[in-house]
């Protein structure tokens, strides 16, 4: 087969096992020009890139890694879809790029050897060169090429070298002559396949053997068959695969045979192992997986991680802080009093600026997450945790969705589609929502700051904030082993998996790859909070401005405030400091009561004081009910909306490095005079906002991922049940310690 040399854009697929660097190689050739989305239909992300190369556009596919081209997941049905041009998103490949690690070839090979069945030309890039080399792996390049019949290019993409021949071994490829598809089953397989081909004329003859090797739901699903159809062909496969069996061809182990056959005669010779000495990462991997010092270092790690969260963050939130203070004054200044001043100045800007000032402490918390992820540690974590996550019905292969959630719940539902059994997906899907994400982190950082002081220890590495963000993390993991057990006791029953995962090798995290991760969830988070939080700020605003006081109940207290008010000029006058004092603190007592009264006339007061009974328990007022309540759609809004309930436009605190919303709530009073917060207050809501299961979109992605409303359904109920119970226990014990 020639592929057109003249077409002006070329699709590349890029294609390989995890942890063999292939999206490290898509990065670095496609550069900036990146997009990131979900294939239509599927909940698989889709990334795309463009490359330019003497004159011809190329569009850069990175497939989802897999070690087979044997679809059980949605994930392993999309690449071999694209690799086989039958999705009408992406144009069929002109050239399929097979990532390999040099020192784990024998493995890697084997789904080389599915992309040459495929019939398009296939370039073979050889990574991790050098960490093959430290091992004592030595690859004869050359001779590899000329046993697998494509080219070998051996490329080191993190410091770009072997990229400009990888380029030009592509463009020849796609030049010239695809090679003949790979023939390695045996003369009886073949004769099969043949004959079911027949009986399924439209379908690609990789996918015919495919259903004779393990039948696949995804596969049959996408041949569009009626019951009765589905059922015949069932009947002639399992015929086909019975004449096999008495033929000594049995199915699916012909496949592992003939491929390791294949594998074992492609690198004969040409991969040489010399003697492997004992190294320091082995040293290392001793320490961190062993179960006593591994787990000592995962906690040290985690801990410093939330640490610096705080302390590296401070003095951009003080910019943050800053530049929306200007912008609030400004508008209070520029605009006249009135509906629109307030909408603005204490709606828009107070509101989306509560939110934004934490953007930072994101950044770096995905930062820190995506250097762990990059250096091969997240990987050693996940071994070490699965002894504990045994005990809870789960293995370590539920651990990396797990920690991707406390990046965002959504990605993390989305990884569990590499977890094969059905209960234990479910069942990681069920506890993913506990883990607290990004989302709930300006909750939490408020809260602390306001009212945890700044202590630390060991010279500043240790802060005592950071153990309380610490803590409200350890809460949703505890919790969620809790569930998982009584999930895999009870509605899921089951045994737990048997875990394997491949060890990636140390390595440098690349920085191009962790800050593009960091601008990402950034952009992700400006864009929450450009769209959803500055629309929910309007509506808090609304529910929180209208309707206004009346005429005769706004009076007395207008005429209270002119009596305060010509006090305090007179004191002013007089120049007696004390008697300027008392008349200020008199005027600012009067117009936090007029606010005040204005807020539970409002629609949202009322609905705060309509829920009020069931919240009091937990030490909350109406405006803490409220401010749950318009958080449903996400849980980060809470801020934005006590931002909008305090007013922080106009309660300013003179020292410009405290935050204007951490002030309000510090001073917040209740109608007696009490503090609103105090630390068991405090604590009450961060435990129910680290438990509770207030995100829209993370249902909605539950409901993709599972098919059914039923688990999403299951999720808030749980969840909302469990917030409460947490934050009424908090409350009520934190009370009884301290008074």
């Amino acid at each position: 087969m020639l592929i057109a040399s003249d077409k002006s854009t070329w699709t590349i697929a890029l294609v390989g096992n995890p942890n063999t660097g292939k999206s490290t190689l898509f990065g670095a050739l496609s550069g900036v020009n990146q997009r990131t989305g979900n294939y239509p239909g599927v909940t698989v992300e889709k990334k795309t890139g463009e490359v330019v190369h003497d004159g011809r556009r190329w569009l850069l596919v990175d497939l989802p890694g897999t070690y087979s081209l044997a679809p059980r997941s949605p994930d392993e049905m999309v690449t071999v879809d694209v690799l086989l041009g039958r999705r009408r998103d992406v144009p069929p490949p002109d050239v399929i790029v097979c990532v390999a690690a040099a020192g784990n070839l024998w493995r890697n090979l084997y789904l080389v050897s599915q992309a040459l069945e495929l019939g398009r030309p296939v370039v073979l890039a050889l990574t991790m060169n050098d960490l093959a080399e430290n091992d004592g792996v030595r690859v004869d390049v050359a001779a590899l090429a000329d046993r697998l019949g494509i080219p070998v290019v051996p490329i080191h993409p993190r410091r770009g070298e072997g990229l400009e021949a990888l380029k030009a071994a592509v463009e020849r490829a796609g030049a010239g002559e695809a090679p003949a598809p790979l023939a390695i089953f045996p003369e009886e397989f073949r004769r099969e396949v043949d004959a079911l081909a027949e009986t399924l004329a439209d379908v690609p003859r990789y996918l015919v053997e495919r259903l004779l090797l393990s039948p696949s739901p995804y596969i049959e699903d996408g041949l569009g068959l009626d019951d009765d159809d589905r059922a015949a062909l069932r009947e002639r496969i399992e015929a086909a695969r019975e004449r096999l069996a008495e033929a000594g061809c049995k199915t699916p182990q012909v496949e592992t045979t003939a491929r390791y056959a294949w594998v074992g005669k492609a690198t004969d010779g040409v991969v040489r192992r010399g003697e492997r000495r004992r190294r320091l990462v082995d040293r290392v991997d001793a320490v961190l997986t062993h179960w006593l010092s591994g787990s000592l270092v995962l906690v040290l790690v985690l801990l410093v991680t939330f640490s610096a969260v705080f302390s590296w963050a401070e003095i951009p939130m003080d910019w943050i802080d800053g530049g929306f203070k200007a912008v609030g004054e400004w508008v209070s200044t520029t605009l006249p009093e009135g509906p629109i001043n307030d909408l603005i100045g204490g709606g828009i800007v107070a509101g989306v600026g509560a939110v934004v000032i934490f953007l930072p402490q994101i950044v770096i918390l995905i930062g820190l997450l995506a250097i762990l992820e990059e250096s091969g540690y997240l990987a050693r974590a996940a071994y070490l945790m699965d002894r504990i996550m045994v005990r809870f019905g789960l293995s370590g292969r539920s651990f990396i969705p797990l920690l991707s959630s406390f990046a965002c719940a959504i990605p993390g539902v989305m990884a569990t589609r590499s977890i094969e059994d059905r209960r234990d997906r479910l069942t990681t899907i069920l506890i993913i929502p506990l883990m607290s994400c990004s989302a709930r982190l300006p909750v939490y950082t408020l809260l602390i700051a306001a009212f945890i002081p700044a202590r630390s220890y060991l010279d500043g590495w240790i802060q005592l904030q950071g153990l309380t963000l610490l803590a409200m993390y350890l809460v949703g993991v505890v919790v969620a082993a809790a569930v998982a057990l009584i999930l895999k006791r009870s509605l899921l029953r089951g045994g737990a998996p048997v875990f394997v995962m491949e060890m990636p090798a140390y390595q440098w995290p690349s920085s191009v790859a962790v800050v593009r991760r960091m601008i990402d969830r950034a952009w992700d988070f400006l864009s929450n909070a450009g769209t959803i939080i500055f629309a929910v700020s309007i509506v808090m605003w609304g529910l929180l401005y209208y309707p206004r006081l009346s005429p005769e109940d706004a009076a007395p207290l207008i005429a209270r405030q002119e009596r305060a008010a010509t006090e305090l000029e007179a004191a002013r006058t007089g120049g007696d400091s004390e008697k300027i004092a008392a008349a200020a603190t008199a005027l600012k007592q009067t117009e936090d009561h007029i606010a005040g009264a204005q807020q539970r006339q409002s629609l949202l007061g009322r609905m705060g004081r309509w829920i009020e009974p069931a919240v009091r328990p937990l030490g909350w007022d109406w405006r803490l009910g409220a401010a749950t309540l318009a958080a449903f759609p996400a849980r980060e809004i809470i801020v934005s909306t006590l931002g909008v309930i305090f007013d922080v436009g106009d309660d300013v605190a003179e020292d410009g490095n405290e935050q204007r919303l951490v002030q309000a709530v510090q001073t917040a009073k209740r109608p007696d005079g009490r503090p609103l917060f105090t630390i068991p207050v405090a604590l009450s809501v961060m435990v129910f906002f680290a438990l509770c299961a207030q995100c829209v979109s993370t249902l909605a992605v539950m409901w993709r991922e599972t098919g059914s409303w039923t688990w999403p359904a299951i999720a808030f109920t749980y969840m909302t049940v469990l917030a409460y119970v947490g934050a009424f226990l908090t409350y009520q014990i934190g009370t009884l310690l301290i008074s």
